[in-house]
Protein backbone atom coordinates (compact mmCIF):
# COMPACT_ATOMS: atom_id res chain seq x y z
CA UNK A 1 0.00 0.00 0.00
CA UNK A 2 0.90 3.57 -0.74
CA UNK A 3 0.63 5.87 1.88
CA UNK A 4 0.42 9.77 2.10
CA UNK A 5 0.02 12.20 4.48
CA UNK A 6 -2.11 15.14 3.25
CA UNK A 7 -2.19 17.27 6.82
CA UNK A 8 0.03 16.83 10.01
CA UNK A 9 -1.25 19.36 12.29
CA UNK A 10 -3.74 19.27 15.16
CA UNK A 11 -6.78 21.39 15.00
CA UNK A 12 -5.55 24.79 13.97
CA UNK A 13 -2.77 23.58 12.04
CA UNK A 14 0.57 24.81 12.50
CA UNK A 15 0.89 28.19 12.84
CA UNK A 16 -2.62 28.10 14.26
CA UNK A 17 -3.86 31.70 12.94
CA UNK A 18 -4.50 33.16 16.12
CA UNK A 19 -2.05 31.85 18.17
CA UNK A 20 1.12 34.06 19.80
CA UNK A 21 3.55 30.58 21.13
CA UNK A 22 6.91 30.24 21.04
CA UNK A 23 6.43 27.56 17.86
CA UNK A 24 3.56 29.86 16.22
CA UNK A 25 5.92 32.64 16.57
CA UNK A 26 8.84 31.38 15.65
CA UNK A 27 7.54 29.80 12.76
CA UNK A 28 6.37 32.81 11.02
CA UNK A 29 9.56 34.79 11.43
CA UNK A 30 11.57 32.44 10.43
CA UNK A 31 13.25 32.06 14.35
CA UNK A 32 13.06 28.98 14.93
CA UNK A 33 13.89 25.16 12.59
CA UNK A 34 10.03 24.20 11.57
CA UNK A 35 7.65 23.36 8.94
CA UNK A 36 4.22 24.67 8.59
CA UNK A 37 1.05 21.77 8.65
CA UNK A 38 -2.09 21.71 7.78
CA UNK A 39 -4.55 20.23 9.88
CA UNK A 40 -4.09 15.89 9.87
CA UNK A 41 -5.59 13.54 7.37
CA UNK A 42 -3.95 10.76 5.93
CA UNK A 43 -4.91 8.53 2.27
CA UNK A 44 -3.86 5.26 1.64
CA UNK A 45 -4.37 3.36 -1.49
CA UNK A 46 -3.23 0.17 -3.39
CA UNK A 47 -2.65 0.47 -6.97
CA UNK A 48 -2.17 3.99 -6.88
CA UNK A 49 -4.76 5.76 -8.77
CA UNK A 50 -7.85 4.70 -6.33
CA UNK A 51 -7.76 6.66 -2.93
CA UNK A 52 -9.05 6.49 0.51
CA UNK A 53 -9.08 9.16 2.43
CA UNK A 54 -9.11 9.25 6.52
CA UNK A 55 -10.69 12.37 7.22
CA UNK A 56 -11.43 15.44 5.22
CA UNK A 57 -9.90 18.73 7.38
CA UNK A 58 -10.81 22.22 6.77
CA UNK A 59 -7.47 21.99 4.67
CA UNK A 60 -8.58 19.52 2.37
CA UNK A 61 -8.25 21.64 -0.71
CA UNK A 62 -4.71 22.77 -0.56
CA UNK A 63 -3.89 19.00 0.58
CA UNK A 64 -5.70 17.45 -2.83
CA UNK A 65 -3.64 20.57 -4.83
CA UNK A 66 -0.96 19.18 -3.19
CA UNK A 67 -0.91 15.70 -4.49
CA UNK A 68 -1.71 15.60 -8.13
CA UNK A 69 -3.36 11.73 -7.36
CA UNK A 70 -6.67 13.33 -5.98
CA UNK A 71 -6.63 15.27 -8.47
CA UNK A 72 -9.52 15.35 -11.11
CA UNK A 73 -7.62 14.34 -14.66
CA UNK A 74 -9.82 11.30 -16.02
CA UNK A 75 -12.92 13.09 -16.74
CA UNK A 76 -14.10 17.02 -16.91
CA UNK A 77 -14.90 16.63 -13.25
CA UNK A 78 -13.60 13.56 -11.14
CA UNK A 79 -11.49 13.12 -8.43
CA UNK A 80 -8.82 9.59 -7.32
CA UNK A 81 -10.77 9.76 -3.89
CA UNK A 82 -13.21 6.46 -3.98
CA UNK A 83 -14.46 6.72 -0.27
CA UNK A 84 -13.96 8.46 2.91
CA UNK A 85 -13.43 7.28 6.12
CA UNK A 86 -14.38 9.47 9.72
CA UNK A 87 -12.28 8.16 12.78
CA UNK A 88 -14.27 10.52 15.15
CA UNK A 89 -17.00 13.68 14.39
CA UNK A 90 -14.49 16.49 15.41
CA UNK A 91 -14.06 19.88 13.49
CA UNK A 92 -10.42 19.43 12.27
CA UNK A 93 -11.60 15.79 10.78
CA UNK A 94 -14.81 16.93 8.92
CA UNK A 95 -15.27 20.19 8.29
CA UNK A 96 -13.57 19.35 4.89
CA UNK A 97 -16.27 17.59 3.74
CA UNK A 98 -18.25 20.75 2.88
CA UNK A 99 -15.50 21.62 0.98
CA UNK A 100 -16.15 18.62 -0.97
CA UNK A 101 -20.03 19.34 -1.74
CA UNK A 102 -19.25 19.86 -5.57
CA UNK A 103 -19.00 16.12 -5.96
CA UNK A 104 -20.73 14.75 -9.12
CA UNK A 105 -22.16 11.60 -6.99
CA UNK A 106 -22.89 10.89 -3.26
CA UNK A 107 -20.16 10.52 -1.07
CA UNK A 108 -19.15 6.99 -0.15
CA UNK A 109 -18.66 7.25 3.48
CA UNK A 110 -17.63 5.31 6.47
CA UNK A 111 -17.96 6.01 10.29
CA UNK A 112 -19.51 4.38 13.27
CA UNK A 113 -22.86 5.16 14.47
CA UNK A 114 -21.93 7.10 17.02
CA UNK A 115 -19.89 9.33 14.41
CA UNK A 116 -22.64 9.17 12.00
CA UNK A 117 -25.45 10.55 15.31
CA UNK A 118 -23.39 13.76 15.64
CA UNK A 119 -23.02 14.88 11.55
CA UNK A 120 -26.45 14.68 11.18
CA UNK A 121 -27.76 16.52 14.62
CA UNK A 122 -24.58 18.51 16.71
CA UNK A 123 -22.63 19.00 13.56
CA UNK A 124 -25.18 17.75 10.37
CA UNK A 125 -22.78 18.74 7.74
CA UNK A 126 -24.39 15.15 6.74
CA UNK A 127 -27.74 16.79 6.61
CA UNK A 128 -26.26 19.82 4.37
CA UNK A 129 -24.66 17.72 1.71
CA UNK A 130 -28.00 16.26 1.53
CA UNK A 131 -29.10 19.20 -0.20
CA UNK A 132 -26.10 18.64 -3.14
CA UNK A 133 -25.40 15.00 -3.98
CA UNK A 134 -25.47 13.98 -0.71
CA UNK A 135 -23.60 11.12 1.65
CA UNK A 136 -23.92 6.90 1.44
CA UNK A 137 -23.27 5.89 4.80
CA UNK A 138 -21.44 2.64 5.52
CA UNK A 139 -21.26 2.00 9.24
CA UNK A 140 -17.96 0.78 11.06
CA UNK A 141 -19.25 -1.56 14.01
CA UNK A 142 -17.05 -1.38 17.35
CA UNK A 143 -17.08 -5.24 16.75
CA UNK A 144 -13.55 -5.03 14.72
CA UNK A 145 -15.55 -6.42 12.12
CA UNK A 146 -13.20 -6.48 8.85
CA UNK A 147 -14.31 -4.84 6.32
CA UNK A 148 -13.46 -3.95 2.28
CA UNK A 149 -14.46 -0.35 0.27
CA UNK A 150 -14.66 -0.96 -3.56
CA UNK A 151 -11.68 0.39 -5.24
CA UNK A 152 -9.70 -0.34 -2.97
CA UNK A 153 -9.93 -3.95 -3.12
CA UNK A 154 -6.31 -5.08 -2.20
CA UNK A 155 -6.58 -3.53 1.51
CA UNK A 156 -8.67 -4.67 4.52
CA UNK A 157 -9.81 -2.03 6.83
CA UNK A 158 -11.03 -2.63 10.61
CA UNK A 159 -12.74 0.00 12.95
CA UNK A 160 -11.14 -0.34 16.41
CA UNK A 161 -12.69 1.26 19.21
CA UNK A 162 -10.23 4.11 21.11
CA UNK A 163 -10.87 6.04 24.86
CA UNK A 164 -10.37 9.53 23.53
CA UNK A 165 -12.95 12.41 23.42
CA UNK A 166 -15.71 13.52 22.14
CA UNK A 167 -16.46 16.61 20.17
CA UNK A 168 -18.71 19.17 22.47
CA UNK A 169 -21.21 19.61 20.42
CA UNK A 170 -21.64 15.67 21.01
CA UNK A 171 -23.97 14.41 23.37
CA UNK A 172 -21.61 12.09 24.51
CA UNK A 173 -19.27 15.05 25.63
CA UNK A 174 -17.36 13.97 28.86
CA UNK A 175 -19.06 10.55 28.64
CA UNK A 176 -17.81 8.68 25.98
CA UNK A 177 -19.52 5.73 23.74
CA UNK A 178 -18.27 3.04 21.60
CA UNK A 179 -17.54 4.32 18.27
CA UNK A 180 -17.17 8.13 19.08
CA UNK A 181 -13.20 7.74 18.01
CA UNK A 182 -11.95 4.84 16.27
CA UNK A 183 -8.21 3.45 15.28
CA UNK A 184 -7.70 2.09 11.75
CA UNK A 185 -5.69 -0.90 10.95
CA UNK A 186 -4.90 -1.40 7.11
CA UNK A 187 -3.89 -4.45 5.72
CA UNK A 188 -2.30 -5.08 2.34
CA UNK A 189 -3.86 -7.83 1.37
CA UNK A 190 -1.02 -8.98 -1.02
CA UNK A 191 1.91 -8.35 1.31
CA UNK A 192 0.18 -8.66 4.60
CA UNK A 193 1.43 -5.47 5.76
CA UNK A 194 -0.21 -3.42 8.16
CA UNK A 195 -0.77 0.02 9.27
CA UNK A 196 -2.32 1.21 12.43
CA UNK A 197 -4.10 4.61 12.53
CA UNK A 198 -4.81 6.29 15.52
CA UNK A 199 -4.54 10.08 15.59
CA UNK A 200 -6.73 10.78 18.64
CA UNK A 201 -6.05 8.25 21.76
CA UNK A 202 -6.31 9.11 25.00
CA UNK A 203 -5.98 5.86 26.57
CA UNK A 204 -4.24 2.56 26.05
CA UNK A 205 -6.66 -0.28 26.46
CA UNK A 206 -5.43 -3.82 26.32
CA UNK A 207 -6.83 -4.74 22.68
CA UNK A 208 -5.84 -1.61 21.49
CA UNK A 209 -2.11 -2.72 22.73
CA UNK A 210 -2.30 -6.04 20.25
CA UNK A 211 -3.19 -4.00 17.28
CA UNK A 212 0.02 -1.87 18.12
CA UNK A 213 2.63 -5.25 18.81
CA UNK A 214 0.85 -6.62 15.11
CA UNK A 215 1.37 -3.21 13.35
CA UNK A 216 4.76 -3.39 11.13
CA UNK A 217 3.86 0.53 11.25
CA UNK A 218 2.52 3.26 13.49
CA UNK A 219 0.64 6.58 12.92
CA UNK A 220 0.01 7.34 16.17
CA UNK A 221 -1.37 10.25 18.52
CA UNK A 222 1.27 12.87 19.01
CA UNK A 223 -0.41 16.36 20.14
CA UNK A 224 1.23 17.25 23.12
CA UNK A 225 4.49 16.55 24.69
CA UNK A 226 3.33 16.93 28.35
CA UNK A 227 -0.04 16.43 29.66
CA UNK A 228 -0.43 20.26 31.17
CA UNK A 229 1.49 21.81 27.82
CA UNK A 230 -1.50 24.03 26.82
CA UNK A 231 -2.02 24.84 30.73
CA UNK A 232 1.45 25.81 30.88
CA UNK A 233 1.86 28.26 27.77
CA UNK A 234 -0.95 30.20 29.20
CA UNK A 235 -3.23 29.09 26.44
CA UNK A 236 -5.78 26.59 28.06
CA UNK A 237 -6.92 25.20 31.17
CA UNK A 238 -7.25 21.75 29.64
CA UNK A 239 -4.84 18.80 30.37
CA UNK A 240 -4.42 16.98 27.36
CA UNK A 241 -5.82 14.01 29.64
CA UNK A 242 -8.99 15.75 29.83
CA UNK A 243 -9.11 16.31 25.54
CA UNK A 244 -8.63 13.06 25.04
CA UNK A 245 -4.61 12.70 23.99
CA UNK A 246 -1.67 11.20 25.50
CA UNK A 247 0.95 12.96 26.10
CA UNK A 248 4.78 11.70 24.93
CA UNK A 249 7.18 12.56 27.68
CA UNK A 250 4.67 11.56 31.10
CA UNK A 251 4.60 8.21 32.60
CA UNK A 252 2.72 5.83 30.34
CA UNK A 253 2.80 8.33 27.95
CA UNK A 254 3.33 7.74 23.95
CA UNK A 255 7.13 7.03 23.90
CA UNK A 256 7.09 4.14 27.05
CA UNK A 257 3.76 2.74 25.19
CA UNK A 258 5.91 2.70 21.57
CA UNK A 259 9.28 1.45 23.21
CA UNK A 260 9.53 -1.83 23.18
CA UNK A 261 8.10 -2.11 20.06
CA UNK A 262 10.99 -3.13 18.47
CA UNK A 263 10.89 -3.26 13.73
CA UNK A 264 7.52 -1.68 13.68
CA UNK A 265 7.75 1.81 12.08
CA UNK A 266 6.52 4.35 14.44
CA UNK A 267 5.62 7.55 13.32
CA UNK A 268 3.16 10.69 14.84
CA UNK A 269 0.77 12.66 13.42
CA UNK A 270 -2.03 15.45 14.54
CA UNK A 271 0.76 17.36 16.26
CA UNK A 272 -0.36 20.43 18.36
CA UNK A 273 1.26 24.04 17.66
CA UNK A 274 2.59 24.25 21.21
CA UNK A 275 4.37 20.75 20.59
CA UNK A 276 8.29 21.75 21.53
CA UNK A 277 8.82 18.53 19.05
CA UNK A 278 7.83 21.42 15.85
CA UNK A 279 11.21 22.72 16.53
CA UNK A 280 13.40 19.97 14.97
CA UNK A 281 16.70 21.01 17.05
CA UNK A 282 14.85 20.91 20.34
CA UNK A 283 15.94 18.60 23.17
CA UNK A 284 12.32 17.06 22.83
CA UNK A 285 12.68 16.67 19.20
CA UNK A 286 16.25 14.97 19.84
CA UNK A 287 14.60 12.69 21.95
CA UNK A 288 11.99 11.27 20.34
CA UNK A 289 14.72 10.50 17.28
CA UNK A 290 16.84 8.53 19.98
CA UNK A 291 13.60 6.40 20.69
CA UNK A 292 13.08 5.39 16.87
CA UNK A 293 9.93 7.63 16.50
CA UNK A 294 9.84 9.89 13.47
CA UNK A 295 7.79 12.93 13.23
CA UNK A 296 5.57 13.34 10.33
CA UNK A 297 4.90 15.84 8.25
CA UNK A 298 2.79 17.36 5.29
CA UNK A 299 3.74 15.76 1.82
CA UNK A 300 5.31 12.44 3.30
CA UNK A 301 4.92 9.47 1.73
CA UNK A 302 5.98 5.64 1.38
CA UNK A 303 5.37 2.29 0.55
CA UNK A 304 4.38 -0.22 3.30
Amino acid sequence: MRIRILGSGAGGGFPQWNCNCPNCRGVRHHEINATPRTQSSITVSANGTDWVLFNASPDIRAQIESFPPLQPGRSIRDTGICAIVLVDAQIDHTTGLLMLREHTAPWEIYCTRAVYQDMTSGFPVFTILGHFRGVNWHEIDTAESPFSIPGAEGLEFTGVRLKSEAPPYSPHRHNTVPGDNIGIRIVDRTTGKRLFYAPGLGKLEPHVRRYLEEADCILMDGTLWTNNEMVQAGISDKLGSEMGHLDQSGEGGVMELLADLEGTRKILIHINNTNPILNEESIERQQLQQAGIEVSYDGMEWDL
